[in-house]
């Protein structure tokens, strides 16, 4: 399974940066997974990889549970050459365009998150993710 992470604008404050690292070594410990950032959310199509499966990260998405996430997470990663592209719009959202091109919609909670927590947010769940598929201590799902 290879992961990315596409997102508008910059996660500049410090103290966020470094939460959002933390949570991204942590799910390198499992898979790749690479951050990309993007200036406006037109260039996000441009940066998802021909043959990754797209999800888009939306509001008005499809609320799954963490292990629910898991278990797609695991389903999407068996498609073609197991890559996973993860879209997290601006101040905009998504652009319309590009939403209707994913392959799916999901969301990170019925709440609008800044752009900059909701990487945060993915990050942490995209961890608890791979401890659920392994079964390790962090998840408490069950």
């Amino acid at each position: 399974m290879n992961i990315v992470v596409i997102a508008v604008g910059r996660i500049r404050e410090r103290e966020l940066r470094s939460v959002a690292d933390e949570y991204l070594e942590r799910v390198r410990r499992y898979v790749r997974c690479d951050e990309i950032e993007v200036r406006k959310g037109k260039e996000l199509a441009q940066a998802v990889p021909s043959d990754a499966w797209t999800i888009a990260l939306e509001v008005g998405g499809d609320v799954v549970t963490s292990e629910q996430l898991a278990r797609k997470l695991e389903s999407w990663g068996s498609r073609g050459k197991g890559r996973i592209a993860f879209l997290i719009g601006g101040a905009e959202g998504i652009p319309g365009q590009v939403s209707r091109a994913a392959d799916v919609r999901l969301s990170l909670s019925a709440l609008t998150l800044p752009h900059r927590l909701a990487r945060v947010v993915l990050f942490e769940q995209l961890y608890r993710s791979m401890t659920i598929l392994r079964g390790e201590p962090y998840a408490r799902e069950s």
